[in-house]
């Protein structure tokens, strides 16, 4: 522990709601930060982490929370106390933060150099050459390529990786003291998620930055944290020096945590239930911008983008294949030609030996219900202004089943999910995020499905919610005998649901076998490489102790 004295301390901090009971959100909350130091605060959704760093930053939202007690002191200075005019000098000269989702925090209709020179513009006096001089160092920092067609470019002109790059130059554009990361990798694939670590180590290094990192992902705190504050429901159950809280966690909720991380050794395999293949893709491909019209009606030939290139698999009956890889190797592409969202340019989707690469839409139609998806954000997959039984019934009436036969089958599957019968009448915004996937998944299991799509289905959930989903897929799957296709970039997750792995990169398959080989004893290079970045590896959270 350093002598000095710390870049941010909180002290016993009070958070409640503005209701006429207010309730408590943060109870007493103390931990401190120094230079060159980084601290993580982990715990399940719900658990204070984001309202923490929300009341440091001086943006609870007005009208529902408010700090009530307690002391947020910056290098000294008292953050509750400070004026707004105090804290919007102190937002990016002082202290700055990563968000998790740079698209929504970027602003779509500006340049990504106008939004750091901004930043520039509002703190410092610097004349419009010397602002561009410095965001292009900036850009150089984060190892961008090609910082001038990055300065010029949009956020929707750039990958997902780059997007946060961009966030991270920006928070550290005026070298603050403090720098808040919230899930800044969550949603990013493996290899990115190691390169945005390793840079924000590299920077804090350089600047000798203090470091707030907020997470659920107990692997990123092996490989990023110096001390860890574990929270539940607004309480510091644990604090210290990460090797020590990961090697002897002291209270159950810890050792919780720890064990809900899965495994990177895939599970046994399981005895296959025959040999009937529901779902055989052979040779598929997905090309975009092919041809372009021209204004007599001639198309002109023109080189197309293949997101998916001569991709072939099979899944038996009663069997979880998963397509592993990078962000845009082709994975939900390949999930959306399967589930003939988009339509592939080549190759066969055959669902019980019936084809349904070429088929006409309303040709299409009694084959849907054969192959269902579960997406990544069931929020935005259920419809907000039904009730939960109105979504479980609307595609089995749509199929002919009768209205009271859909409400008794909804009835049978929220049971089935691990949720109570009174959910039926509740609305998507009730529940939490891991109960709004269960439901996602009672609601493709109520066309009776061969085969499921799952895209990403666990990867927005924390550890705990993530094991129970996971669990619940496969034992949906040991009753029904559903086969399940599943989408992910988390190799821990794939290991414990996946019988069969096929890995893609840049639209093509690189390996593909079973999960015992394909992770246990991996041929290809890539393969080799995803695995080794894999967040926390040398770990074994299940023994509270590093793997020899």
């Amino acid at each position: 522990m350093s002598t000095q004295d710390p870049v941010l301390h909180v002290d016993a901090l009070v958070v409640e709601t503005t209701d006429k009971t207010p309730k408590q959100i943060l109870k007493a909350v103390s931990f401190e930060i120094h230079a060159g130091e980084t601290l993580c605060l982990v715990g399940e959704s719900g658990s204070g982490k984001s309202v923490s760093s929300l009341t440091t930053l001086g943006l609870l939202p007005p009208g529902s929370l408010r700090a009530t007690s307690g002391r947020v002191l910056l290098d000294g200075e008292d953050l509750l106390q400070a004026t707004p005019k105090r804290l919007i000098e102190l937002r990016g000269s002082r202290m700055a933060m990563i968000f998790q989702e740079p698209m929504t925090a970027l602003n779509p209709v500006l340049t990504v150099g106008k939004q750091l020179d901004e930043v520039l513009a509002c703190h410092t006096q610097a004349s419009g050459a010397e602002r561009r001089a410095q965001v292009l160092d900036a850009l150089e920092q984060v190892h961008l390529p090609d910082i001038q067609r990055m300065y010029t470019s949009y956020p929707h002109q750039l990958s997902g990786g780059q997007r946060q790059r961009i966030m991270i130059a920006m928070a550290l554009l005026l070298k603050p003291r403090l720098l808040i990361a919230d899930e800044p990798t969550t949603a990013l694939d493996v290899t990115t998620q190691h390169q945005i670590l390793k840079l924000i180590r590299e920077l804090q290094e350089k600047h000798g930055t203090a470091v707030l990192f907020i997470t659920h992902d107990m692997g990123v705190v092996v490989d990023i944290a110096d001390r860890v504050c574990v929270m539940n429901t607004g309480v510091i159950v644990e604090q210290g020096p990460v090797n020590q809280v990961l090697s002897s966690p002291r209270e159950a909720y810890t050792r919780r945590l720890l064990t809900a991380v899965p495994s990177l050794t895939p599970r046994p395999p399981r005895p296959e239930r025959g040999p009937r293949r529901v779902l055989d893709v052979a040779e598929l491909a997905k090309e975009y911008g092919v041809s372009k019209r021209l204004f007599n009606g001639w198309r002109k030939p023109r080189t197309g983008t293949r997101a998916v290139n001569d991709v072939s698999f099979h899944l038996l009956e009663g069997r979880t294949l998963g397509i592993v890889g990078e962000s845009g190797s082709g994975k939900s592409t390949l999930a959306r030609c399967v589930m003939r969202l988009i339509d592939p340019t080549g190759g066969t989707i055959r669902i019980n030996g019936q084809d349904i690469a070429d088929l006409h839409p309303r040709g299409l139609k009694p084959h849907r219900g054969r192959i269902q998806m579960v997406f990544q954000d069931p929020y935005r997959s259920l419809n907000p202004r039904i009730t939960i039984g109105q979504s479980l019934i609307e595609g089995p009436m749509n199929y002919g089943k009768p209205r009271r036969e859909a409400l008794a089958q909804a009835e049978e599957l929220l049971q089935l999910v691990g949720l109570p019968p009174d959910a039926i009448d509740r609305f998507p915004h009730q529940f939490s995020g891991g109960q709004r996937q269960r439901i996602a998944i009672a609601r493709a299991l109520a066309m009776e499905p061969d085969v499921i799509v799952a895209d990403e289905a666990v990867s927005a959930l924390d550890v705990s919610v993530q094991a129970q989903v996971l669990a619940l897929f496969d034992d949906i799957q040991k009753r029904l005998g559903v086969s399940i296709l599943f989408i992910t970039h988390d190799l821990r997750v794939a290991a414990q649901i996946c019988d069969d792995v096929l890995v893609m990169q840049r639209g093509q398959v690189v390996e593909y076998g079973p999960a015992q080989q394909v992770l246990g004893h991996p041929q290809a290079s890539y393969t080799r490489q995803l695995i080794a970045v894999a967040p926390g590896r040398s770990w074994n959270f299940a023994a509270f102790a590093p793997a020899s």
